[in-house]
């Protein structure tokens, strides 16, 4: 993942769980079965992320907290930032499938409709 390199400090833990993202994909699955402990391999089976790839993510997810490691099995940690992980996670898939396909949604430009009502008498 490229950074800005002059604000990058080396072992900095923030991960990117952007939709989409390796990070976020697997973080999911392991969400699914918290008490399970998977190999790479296995995780990219499932995932479908390339094995390669899987091994530098869940170290980034590691140093952030995200997962525990037991060589050579992983599985998502347990404390509060994953209860936070998985609340944010279903937030936003519950606001994007109740709200995805509104008249706001549909229409790029819904703000500049809005009337200015900052110099309207209270």
């Amino acid at each position: 993942m490229p950074v800005d390199f002059e604000t990058h400090e080396p072992g900095n833990p923030r991960v990117d769980l952007s939709e989409g993202t390796n990070a976020r994909r697997l973080l999911e699955f392991l969400l699914t079965t918290p008490t399970v402990g998977y190999t790479p391999a296995e995780l990219a089976e499932e995932t479908e992320i390339p094995r390669g790839s899987v091994g530098p993510t869940m170290n980034r997810l590691e140093a952030a907290g995200l997962v525990r490691h037991k060589e050579p099995y992983w599985a998502a940690a347990e404390d509060d930032r994953i209860a936070a992980a998985t609340a944010a996670f279903i937030g936003v898939e519950t606001a994007s499938s109740t709200y995805s396909d509104d008249w706001y949604a549909q229409n790029d430009g819904w703000a500049e409709e809005l009337p200015d009502l900052s110099d309207e008498e209270s």
